[in-house]
Parts: structure tokens; sequence; C-alpha cells
């Protein structure tokens, strides 16, 4: 998602963009800063002293109290006036000391903008309105101008003031609540917690701007590297989202039929192309552990046999785009993996589900930097493949039986025997085109996929066969926010939430946030100066 200065959610600033007519004569900008920019800068405290209005404030709440209103309450009453005005006395304390910046500012000769233009004009008495999380301040300060030229606040650089009107810390709490549920569920929570009232557009672009420097932030992280003899595993899957008409990816034109078009179904078009596929990818680090097929399968051990456990992830990491297509994505997990592993000193492993497209970006990327990876397909799919076709083959027969008897056959390394065993026995039975498909299928998986299912040097060496880890991770990034009832996502809010929900699901948030606002104060504000030097103020 690209942010930009112009379109920003929210009241922009109040004078960030106006610019000084060139016709306008400079005696009287001279004037307007005699009269008043040198009481700005000189030193002095606000009418009544320095916070006087927070003072007041908090002898207000002293007096309840101590009053004889208070001595009546409950516990809970106490809580609720006590949130409440005392959220009044945090926003006058914030607007207080603000006032206080804005007297103490002192006036510097000149500021330049990265146009190279010197502001020598100074105005006093620019204010901006700041929706914070304890409710609405003014921000006071100097402005600087120059004919032709927008104006420059270095007060704003100072505070690190954002755009648009809401603060930072309503920015952070939509991109912490926004990804828990739906907008509206956000809403209500910020204002539970605030008592600001935001729009469910407000909420969604504000969660959006804070997912804007999610590249970034992994490009300059410095991950924890793993132990020198522990696996590097990566995985890569698929889910659908539904989408809104205009987000939809574009298709090609339909062939031209030939005969009579097919009945429409019940809510047909409604039904069909609904969903954008979202690309999940995963690195995590995981400790060998040798298993035999006993391990995998119980009815492969004797009775009573304990399996040993399997590799365990740690250092688990998440990515997800629904705007960047499956390479950029796996290109990404070949990129957190390099930098955990620089010298490609570590065995990888990469796991599957078996789509072609997966399997090709993946030996594409190993050749292209150099990098010996393994592919392993899940078992759990071989398995699916397996009960389909025992369906197919004794559709009147318990076929439990004859599904861990061919599993562990292929868990042994025997893949290509079984898929020749399966079309044998469909042929021998008589079975049509139609009848027999799950046999072929299975047959046809098998065959295909057996470089890719050793499993019986997976399992010595003590590598991961199943995609737990990319399965969960697509259902906990995508099905547990995306699938609520009704929801229909544009394209630039659902990538917003998947990014979002990957930080958080990696314990990266508050880092990123440190980083998100260094990024902030960069491009909002370090750009709007010459050499993007802010003046010191």
């Amino acid at each position: 998602m690209i942010a930009d200065l112009d379109t920003r959610c929210g009241e922009l600033y109040a004078s960030g963009g106006e610019v000084l007519p060139a016709g306008r004569a400079d005696s009287e900008a001279a004037a307007q800063a005699a009269s008043g920019g040198d009481r700005r800068g000189s030193p002095g405290e606000p009418a009544g002293g320095a916070f006087a209005a927070s003072r007041e404030q908090f002898e207000s709440l002293i007096g309840f109290l101590d009053g004889a209103d208070a001595g009546g309450l409950s516990h809970a009453e106490l809580e609720e006036h006590l949130h409440v005005h005392g959220r009044e006395l945090l926003r006058r304390l914030l607007d207080d000391h603000l006032a206080l910046r804005a007297v103490r500012e002192p006036r510097l000769e000149q500021v330049t903008g990265d146009e190279g233009r010197a502001r020598t004009r100074v105005e006093p008495g620019h204010e901006r309105a700041l929706e914070t999380v304890f409710g609405t301040v003014s921000v006071e300060r100097l402005a600087y101008r120059a004919p032709g030229v927008g104006n420059l606040h270095p007060a704003d650089a100072a505070l690190n003031l954002p755009v648009e009107r809401h603060s930072h810390g309503l920015r952070r709490l939509c991109a912490l609540e926004s990804p828990r549920g739906s907008f509206q569920d956000a809403v209500q929570a910020i204002e539970r917690q605030t008592g600001v009232r935001l729009g469910k557009r407000q909420v969604e672009e504000l969660a959006g701007l804070t997912a804007m420097d999610f590249e970034d932030f992994y490009e300059n992280r410095r991950p924890a590297r793993g132990k020198q003899g522990d696996l590097l595993v990566l995985s890569a899957d698929g889910k659908g989202i539904v989408m809104r008409a205009d987000a939809l990816r574009t298709r090609a034109p339909a062939r031209p039929r030939a005969g009579p078009a097919p009945k429409p179904r019940l809510s047909g078009a409604e039904q069909q192309n609904r969903k954008r596929m979202a690309e999940i990818g995963a690195v995590y680090d995981a400790k060998p552990a040798p298993r035999t097929p006993a391990d995998i399968l119980c009815s492969a051990g004797p009775e009573g046999y304990e399996p040993e456990p399997g590799p365990v992830a740690k250092n688990k990491w998440l990515t997800a785009s629904i705007v960047n297509a499956p390479a950029e994505v796996i290109k990404r997990i070949f990129d957190e993996a390099d930098r955990r592993d620089p010298k490609h000193r570590r065995t990888w492993i990469a796991l599957v589900d078996g789509a072609n497209h997966q399997i090709d970006r993946i030996r594409f990327e190993a050749r292209k930097r150099g990098i010996k990876v393994t592919i392993v397909v899940d078992f759990v799919h071989v398995l699916e493949y397996l009960w389909n076709a025992a369906n197919c083959l004794y559709p009147d027969l318990d076929t439990e039986r004859w599904v861990h008897c061919q599993a562990t056959k292929i868990l042994k390394g025997h893949a290509r025997k079984v898929a020749g065993m399966i079309r044998r026995t469909a042929t021998n039975a008589r079975l049509d085109g139609a009848r027999r498909k799950g046999a072929d299928d299975a047959a046809n998986y098998l065959t295909n996929k057996a470089p890719y299912l050793n499993y019986r040097a997976a399992l010595i060496q003590g590598w991961p066969i199943a995609t737990g880890i990319i399965e969960g991770a697509c259902r906990h990034l995508v099905k547990d926010r995306f699938d609520i009832t009704g929801a229909r996502w544009g394209l630039a809010g659902a990538e917003a939430i998947l990014k979002l929900r990957a930080i958080i699901a990696n314990g990266d948030f508050d880092e990123y946030w440190r980083f998100h606002l260094a990024r902030e104060r960069r491009h909002v504000h370090e750009a709007r100066y010459d050499n993007h030097t802010i003046p010191a103020t």
C-alpha cells in the first residue's frame, strides 16, 4: 500500500499546503512578523500560567472525590467517572504542554525547503487540530514562508506530527484492533478505550498507513539465526479471499462453446469467481528428529508402540500478500532464509502441497541463488488421494486398513509401486472412465510427484513431511479474519490487514512500530527540507 501525502485520510494541516502569493510585499510580511513573531519566540508563559487548565481539571477531580457525592458511589461507578474525567485531564495536560512548546519555540533566521528556496518570513499563530487518544488538542506553531512555495513548520517535525488529523496513537490502535475482527468492531473497541469516535473507512485507512513499511522493515531486520545443525524449512500456500468485483483479477475471455450453453445455476454469477488468491509464505527453524513409518502411522508399529515426536518449529516467520504474485512471495521467503543462513551451510527443506507452480518457483529461486533445496510434498495430501482411490476401488468395504497399508509402503519409499498397483486394480475391476477417476488421479499424483515423495530418506534424516505450519498460517492469517460473514474486501484493505496480521503473528509489532515512526518522520518531514535535514528547534 502506498501512502500519498496529498491523499492521506482525515483533515490535513491547517496551513501545510498554503503558499504565500508571489506578489505579496516583503514589508507586509515583515510587519506581521514584527507585531507577533517576536512574542512567540520570547520567554514567557501562557495567560494564567502554564498548565492552568490541567490544574483546574485536577482540582475538580480532587473536589469530587473529596465530596459527599463520591462517598455514595460503588467502585465501578468511581472507575467510570475517573475513566471519563481522567481522560479529560490527560487531554488538557497534552494541550497545555503543546501550548507551552508553542510559546517557547525559538525563531530561526531562515528555513530552506527541499527545492532550495529559503523561507525568511515567519508568521505566528498557525494552528492545526490533532485528534489524539485523549481527545482533540490544538497545535500552534511558527510558519516559515516565502513567495510561491509552501509553508514549512519545523515544530511539526519535532513532534513528528502526521499529515492527517489523527495522531499516531490512534493509528496504532487502528493497526492493533483492525486485524482482530471487523472494522466495526475496531471502531467500537477504540471508542471504548479512548472515547474517540472514528468511521470505519478512517479505521481502515489508518491501518493501511501502518502497514505501508512492511517490506522495508523485513529487508532491514536481522532475524535470529538458528543453530548450525538446525533445518531451515520454507513453505508456501494459497488461500482465497472473497473480494469486491473491482478487486478481482482480470480473466482471459472464455473460448466459444460448441453446442447449447449450460443451464444457469441458482445465483451462479454470484458464486463463481468471487475470490482472489492470497499467497502465504513461512520460514522456520527445526531441529532434526529421526523417525520411522511407525511414528507416523500407528498401524505400522507393534501394539502399544509410543511414537517419537517430530521436528518442532521455532523462530517462525510469516509473510503474505494478495497484491503480489506467488513468485514474489516465494522470493521473499528465500530472502528471509538467506538472511538466516547467508553462507548456505544448513539443510534447506521446502514443504509444498504439490502445486506445480509453487514447485517450479522454488526450483527457480534455488537455481538462481545456487542453493540446494530438497522439496518434500505434504504427506497429508498423499493420504487424501489414497482415500479417494480407496473409495473408488472398494466403495462397499471398510477401506481404512487398505489406506494405511498403502501409506506405509509410500513412507518406505515405494510410491511408484503403489501407483502401479492402483492402476492394475482399477483395470482388473473393469471400472470405466468416470468410475475410476479417483484411482487414476491418485496413481497420476503418486507418479508425477514421486521425486518429492522420498519419505524414507526424510524420516531417517529427521525432516518434517507435513505442511501443518503453513496450513495453520493460512487458517490464522486468512480464514479467521477474512471469512467473516458478509465481508467483501478491496485490494488495499485486504493487503494491509494481511501484513498487519503477519507482523503480529511474528511477534514484531513493537519493533515494527518504532521503525514505522522513524520512516514516517523521514517521508513526511525530513523530505521537505534541504539536504533532508530538519532545522533544530
